[in-house]
């Protein structure tokens, strides 16, 4: 064994330090969790724990909405109505067809009419029946056929009216603006959805 003559005195100086510094803690007194456990900690789970309450809790919410929707659209309210019936030139074109007469907008009363003349004739003698049955028949191909070119006709004009002031948008392909009015105008004036904003006709868009 070698005799050290310092090593008395770094042992007194580290006991010294030790015990001025007193007991020595880290951050918390715990250790830091590590970044994965911390998330880990974070996350909710992607599939909820009662799967049958939770869709039944979505299909509240978005039965609740879409009432919400459709009452604004009977009552016209725009401002909370569905995103594709607030569309400008989807509103322009509400105006349009609600300021004008559409033939087309018939179609429904007078094919009850005609079901009912259809089922009148069985009482009626077989000559007059024949008569009365050929003579509907007439009137209903008529009417259908001076309603297409009505409906065909007020298309082609507002087509125009939409690309001078919206652009070829509102009429490209995906935003079925044709069948949109044609839809409108089959029906009649008091039940359409959204609701006119005029209550009468005449107040064309500008």
């Amino acid at each position: 064994m070698t005799w050290n003559p310092f090593k008395r005195k770094d042992q007194s100086a580290q006991d010294q330090y030790s015990s001025d510094s007193g007991p020595q803690t880290e951050g918390k007194g715990r250790p830091t969790p590590k970044r994965k456990v911390a998330e880990a900690q974070n996350l909710r789970p992607l599939v909820p724990k009662d799967r049958k309450a939770s869709r039944k809790a979505a299909k509240a919410r978005r039965r609740a909405r879409e009432d919400a929707e459709y009452e604004a659209m009977r009552t016209g309210d725009i401002y909370h109505m569905p995103k594709s019936e607030r569309l400008p030139w989807r509103i322009y074109i509400r105006d349009y067809v609600d300021a004008r007469f559409n033939l087309l907008e018939l179609i429904f009363p007078f094919m009850i009419v005609m079901l009912v003349v259809m089922f009148s004739v069985v009482a009626l003698p077989p000559s007059v029946a024949v008569k009365v049955t050929t003579a509907t028949t007439i009137i209903l191909y008529v009417y259908l056929i001076a309603a297409i070119i009505d409906i065909w006709l007020a298309w082609r004009r507002l087509r125009v009216k939409l690309i001078d002031k919206f652009g070829e948008r509102s009429v490209a392909k995906g935003m079925k603006s044709g069948s949109y009015m044609w839809q409108r105008a089959m029906t009649v004036r008091r039940w359409r959805v959204p609701k006119p904003r005029h209550d009468k006709r005449g107040h064309w868009p500008e």
